[in-house]
């Protein structure tokens, strides 16, 4: 079995004259992410490998949840093809894990992560909202031959208010 774990960026800010590449996050990003990794520990996942964007936004919330769920920081890799947002680069880049990962956290942008949850996934999600998490299991032992999965859990901000 494979199982991924989705999670959509925190709330960033458009108030600071950066690229988009370089956004931070606002103070409700920073409150939502822990809101969602506080929930998600009482999961009994445990990554083998963490991949994120390497966008400010992106690794900062990775960051927080790696913090709050005590992740080591070895198991973290940042990588240039997450910083997608049609999905199909992120779609590639999971057919390509090693199979010797069965526990995989990905850390991304959307449109590309509510395309990949609806994609992969058995339940249909209108908007993965930032802070967002979707857990996907699969029913196979390589990542190249991942297809429609099961939806096992979603974890939303809005929900936890």
């Amino acid at each position: 079995m494979r199982q991924i774990v989705l999670i959509r960026h925190a709330k960033s800010s458009w108030e600071h004259d950066v690229n988009d590449a370089e956004r931070p996050l606002k103070k409700r990003g920073f409150r939502d992410a822990a809101l969602v990794s506080n929930a998600f520990k009482n999961t009994s996942f445990t990554p083998d490998i963490i991949f994120s964007s390497p966008a400010n936004r992106a690794s900062s919330t990775c960051r927080i949840f790696m913090n709050i769920l005590n992740y080591d920081d070895h198991i973290l890799h940042i990588e240039d093809e997450l910083y997608d947002f049609s999905g199909q680069n992120v779609i590639d880049f999971i057919a390509k894990i090693d199979d010797s990962y069965e526990k995989v956290m990905i850390f991304g942008h959307n449109h590309a992560f509510t395309s990949i949850c609806n994609i992969f996934g058995d339940q249909f999600i209108d908007n993965l909202p930032t802070s967002g998490l979707v857990v996907i299991n699969f029913d196979v032992t390589s990542w190249q031959n991942i297809k429609k999965g099961t939806t096992k859990l979603t974890i939303f901000p809005r929900d936890l208010k």
